[in-house]
């Protein structure tokens, strides 16, 4: 039975697979359907933002919006007073992206490459954060830094990130640990860097980079984007793999070394959700596969 006319409601562009979103349109036009979808989805003001607590109240004043009148004062009182809230609008955030040969893997060409989808996800970030009027800039790198965007509020800046995320392709080696050294510098007091990278990189020079971050006083955290395939080496025949990066390859049945591959993999990713969290860093794995909405739940609470 059909429903009734009416209640067909599109799906959040959000919950969708990462692929169906990136069907829907150029980058900018994909970002606000799926921040739009989360945004909706928290039943909350997003003018409001995450980082809004309460300040004080003030008398309420003919024209003011009735609701932030705090009811309970006024049962108390008899008085009529607004709810003021104060937004921390001095956060200032960099989004640091990964943008090595790496990056421009896929296990499927029905998914993102995972550089699709850390650009995707940055730019949702970036305009959830100049929502609530936090600064927020950019920095993309493989073996150098090749775009360094000051954090900034100003309107056009996410037009700006977006515009410089949408042109980013994939480059060569990996050096997270210059780009991040290269971020304390941009940002002049404390705030918030967010590294979305496939961690396909020198494990002891980024946790030393990361360390020294959260020295200087900065909120830090770690998205650990990955292909399903990655994580789950598919059975079949023989096969030739080779890094990107590197070069190296090398010839492997997956049905004779499946579980070992299975085994190691957990144990990376085991090892870099313990080494961040020891030094502070917040820490998140984040599959391909994973509609953007949870992604972005798990950017802002992991």
């Amino acid at each position: 039975m059909m429903p009734p006319a009416g209640t067909l409601r599109a799906p959040r562009p959000d919950l969708l697979q990462p692929a169906e979103v990136a069907r829907l349109g150029g980058l900018e036009v994909v970002t606000e359907g799926i921040v739009e979808g989360f945004l909706a989805g928290l039943h909350r003001s997003p003018r409001r933002g995450f980082s809004v607590e309460f300040a004080e109240h003030r008398q309420y004043q003919p024209g003011d919006d009735p609701r932030y009148v705090d009811w309970k004062l006024l049962g108390r009182t008899d008085r009529l007073y607004l709810k003021q809230f104060e937004e921390e609008t001095n956060l200032r955030a960099m989004l640091v992206v990964d943008a090595s040969a790496s990056m421009a893997w896929r296990g499927d060409p029905q998914r993102l490459t995972k550089l699709d989808y850390a650009t995707r996800l940055a730019a949702a970030l970036a305009m959830v954060l100049l929502r609530q009027r936090d600064a927020t800039g950019l920095v993309t790198f493989d073996e150098t830094v090749r775009t360094m965007l000051p954090a900034r509020v100003r309107a056009g800046q996410w037009p700006m990130l977006a515009t410089a995320l949408a042109a980013t392709g994939p480059g060569q080696g990996t050096a997270a640990a210059v780009a991040l050294t290269q971020v304390v510098g941009a940002l002049r007091r404390r705030g918030m860097v967010v590294l979305i990278s496939d961690l396909l990189l020198d494990r002891d020079l980024t946790l030393k980079a990361l360390r020294f971050l959260r020295h200087r006083g900065h909120q830090v955290l770690v998205l650990h984007v990955a292909d399903p395939a990655e994580l789950d080496l598919a059975r079949g025949d023989e096969t030739r793999f080779r890094d990107p990066e590197s070069g190296k390859a090398v010839t492997l049945a997956p049905s004779d070394w499946g579980d070992a591959y299975r085994e190691t993999v957990r144990g990376v990713v085991r090892a870099w959700g313990t080494a961040c969290r020891a030094a502070g860093v917040r820490y998140a794995l984040v599959p391909t596969d994973l509609p953007f909405g949870p992604a972005l739940q798990r950017a802002l609470t992991a």
